[in-house]
């Protein structure tokens, strides 16, 4: 049996669908990606695993979001979520061999008329069967049959995933242009715990959004350190109230996403970023005040090959912290005029670090401006003079003025550098958003020699 998921979860199949059914798509907070004006036909394959019941939530999002869904289960997945389920959430009959609907010849049609593939869960066996190119069922001889973007989303215990031959499988895959999701870490099936459990439904899911925008998500940066910060930072006024902002942290941790589907080794040093899913393969290291972030990214950046500094940090802190809750009728003046002091810029500081020889000169640094404009400059020229004073090689640019931005799933700005013209990037999601940064630091990396 492979993993992906604790023991016992989810095996029945009409709980299973009970269950879907019964919850919203969109975690709470979330707002949904504008659904696409024509659906988009999308396969959802299903191998045998015991994470097969997440593949009942990745069709529930996908329906949710406008696409029009057909599951395509191995023998050995109805062994876990029943036919019924997936027939019912997708709104199609489920077969799993090709000798169904032969008059319709299923098995090149199903593929055929595919905007996208994902297999998940995919087990060790079917990502050798794929990259063998078989076709001894209606899911492997889907997969070969299509030339749309195909995602394959292993999930298997640590020693399978580690193992030389799903090494050489997965490799094989990539190199024939087809995108396998880094699995997540995490419990598997009985005690053990590592990589090789399946990400969450929203993960998978907004990843074959990221495909079907058209965005290649090529695994080339095996060995690389990369070091992101996310969300926003507080400070404490006493034990129970802080200054804070609105920073939700999902352009970082979208930027953790790619760059760890890219092979990256990736840290994030992650402030207020609730109810985020970790990045597959991603370390998290949890901060909160200025101070700490600051003291985190100086220790990592030191061995990163790339940091980029997408935190929302405050730019003051209260002069002093009360020791216990001020109180009104007892602390009204301090409650009424609050003393600030300046906080430390951490991405000009990375900079100068980096200039003495603190951090290696091959290291990129990429930095966020979050601009509302005023009466005198547009938000693409403020951060065009900040791009300039923090001295980092990419600025991202957003106009944040009426919640364009902070807390949303969607974003758009201006890529900055230092030898072209400000790049545009279009209204898309963050994780679109993210790829088409990294891709602009990839090509400062090759042009520098790095």
């Amino acid at each position: 049996m492979h993993s992906g998921a604790p023991s016992g979860a989810g095996v029945c199949s009409l709980s299973v669908l009970l269950l879907i059914m019964s919850e919203t798509a969109n975690p709470a907070g979330q707002t949904p990606s504008v659904a696409p004006k024509h659906p988009r036909n999308i396969v959802v394959g299903v191998s045998g695993g015991i994470a097969a019941y997440k593949a009942a939530h990745l069709v529930r999002n996908l329906k949710e979001h406008g696409d029009d869904v057909r599951v395509v289960p191995t023998e050995a997945a109805l062994n876990f979520v029943g036919a019924a389920t997936f027939e019912a959430l997708s709104g199609h009959p489920v077969s799993t061999t090709v000798f169904d609907a032969v008059d319709e010849v299923q098995h090149v049609n199903t593929g055929q008329h595919a905007d996208a593939v994902v297999v998940a869960p995919a087990t060790a066996d079917v990502i050798a069967r794929i990259a063998a190119g078989r076709a001894d069922d209606l899911l492997t001889a889907t997969v070969l049959v299509a030339t749309c973007p195909v995602i394959v989303v292993p999930a298997m215990h640590t020693e399978m995933w580690f193992n030389p031959a799903t090494r050489d499988n997965v490799a094989t895959l990539r190199r024939r242009g087809i995108t396998v999701m880094e699995p997540a870490h995490g419990r598997l099936t009985g005690k053990d715990t590592g990589p090789g459990r399946l990400p969450e439904p929203e993960q998978i899911a907004e990843l074959v959004r990221t495909r079907l925008a058209g965005i290649d998500i090529n695994y080339d940066w095996q060995g690389l350190k990369v070091l992101i910060s996310a969300g926003g930072t507080q400070e404490d006024l006493d034990p129970v109230r802080f200054i804070g902002n609105r920073s939700s942290g999902r352009q970082g941790f979208a930027l953790a996403e790619i760059a760890a589907q890219r092979g990256a080794d990736v840290t994030i040093v992650a402030g207020n970023t609730v109810d985020l899913q970790t990045p597959s393969g991603a370390e998290i290291v949890n901060i909160v005040s200025t101070s700490e972030l600051k003291a985190e990214m100086d220790s990592h950046a030191r061995d990163a090959d790339i940091v980029i500094m997408s935190a929302a940090v405050s730019d003051y802190r209260p002069a002093s912290v009360a020791s216990s809750k001020m109180k009104k009728g007892t602390n009204d003046d301090a409650l009424s005029t609050l003393h600030m002091t300046e906080n430390p810029d951490i991405l000009k500081g990375l900079v100068a670090a980096r200039e003495q020889g603190e951090i290696s000169q091959e290291t990129t640094i990429v930095g966020f401006a979050a601009e509302t404009g005023d009466e005198k400059s547009s938000p693409l020229e403020l951060a065009q003079v900040k791009f300039q004073r923090k001295g980092c090689d990419v600025l991202m640019a957003n106009d944040v003025s009426e919640g364009k931005v902070f807390g949303n799933v969607n974003n758009e700005g201006w890529i900055l550098t230092k030898e072209l013209e400000p790049r545009t990037v279009a209204h898309g999601t963050k994780q679109v958003v993210a790829a088409q940064i990294l891709d602009v630091v990839n090509e400062i990396r090759h042009e520098a020699g790095a």
